[in-house]
């Protein structure tokens, strides 16, 4: 997604191309996109840079927004049967592939029921347009109805060391439960657990994040405890707060799959380094200790775009 879209500072097409390809060079096998990224442009970057290595990767994309063709804005969310069969078709294009590796509905679809929407992807899997069946951000008892109709391969949900409610809300025990796969989405906390943001960051007006609650200046003053200690914690282990948020992640399940972004080389190669980092149960419990003592401030997202998750 931050490759050029939400974020001030794109890459060019040949940047994102680039940066990419050296991901795959170094290992890094599934690759995360969707047609609201852009809106469509970023699928098109996916495509073209993965197409000489299409055999070597697992490509994911999404539906579930209505998004004007000719001015790209967003009016609500659309997952009517015939809408996915459409973004299906023109993401395949976009993409340049024969088959989406994994198709997630974006965001549950209030108006729509889940079983027309899971019966929509079970036939695009039977047509062979699809492998495999996902969801963002839906509530327990959606998850269950859905993987009734077309089993559910992977959720992806935003979970990461300031963002724990895959935790709390039942999300996690209803992928050990049906044995699905846990995607986690802004792993870093778009940026902010890096250690590389502070109050002191300046927010372009173009970057989605001046919208963000976490993102005030206050709230980042307020933040900063939890870098503190990733920081500490991170001096034992010779790795970054970056390294050890993702280390973190890999620990919890085997199942759980984080998915950072990144448009810098060596970013990349610092969150690949996370994975050479094996954290017993006692360190743990010692940085889920440490960051227990830290109150987050703000939400994750404003109140128009929280009220669309956990449906």
């Amino acid at each position: 997604m931050g490759l050029n879209f939400n974020y001030d500072r794109s890459l060019s097409k040949e940047q994102s191309i680039t940066i990419i390809r050296q991901a795959v060079e170094r290992g890094i096998t599934f690759f995360d996109t969707a047609e609201a990224y852009g809106p469509f442009t970023n699928e098109e970057i996916v495509g073209k840079a993965l197409k000489p290595m299409r055999d070597q990767v697992v490509i994911a994309t999404k539906f579930g927004f209505a998004i004007d063709p000719r001015t790209g804005k967003q009016a609500g969310l659309n997952s009517r049967p015939e809408h996915i069969r459409e973004v299906c078709d023109s993401s395949l294009k976009r993409l340049g592939i024969e088959t989406i590796d994994v198709l997630y509905q974006h965001r549950v679809d209030p108006g729509v029921p889940i079983e027309d929407v899971a019966g929509m992807v079970k036939e695009l899997i039977t047509a062979g347009k699809v492998k495999h069946f996902g969801l963002s951000e839906p509530g327990v008892q959606t998850v269950r109805r859905a993987h009734r109709v077309q089993p559910v391969t992977a959720l992806q949900n935003e979970y990461s060391l300031w963002t724990r409610g895959p935790e709390m809300n039942g999300i996690l025990e209803v992928c050990e439960e049906l044995g699905i796969g846990f995607v986690a989405y802004s792993p870093l906390g778009r940026g902010f657990l890096t250690g590389a943001i502070s109050k002191d960051t300046l927010i372009g007006d173009n970057d989605f994040r001046k919208n963000l609650p976490r993102f005030t200046r206050e709230a980042m003053e307020k933040n900063q405890a939890l870098i503190d200690v990733l920081k500490h914690i991170g001096d034992e282990f010779k790795a970054t707060p970056a390294q050890i948020s993702l280390a973190w992640l890999l620990a919890q399940r085997d199942w759980i799959v984080p998915i950072p972004g990144t448009k810098k080389l060596h970013r990349l190669e610092e969150n690949i380094g996370a994975a050479n980092i094996r954290l017993t149960g006692k360190d743990i419990a010692n940085i889920q200790h440490a960051a227990a003592a830290v109150q987050v401030e703000g939400e994750r997202y404003p109140a128009h775009l929280m009220a669309m998750t956990g449906r």
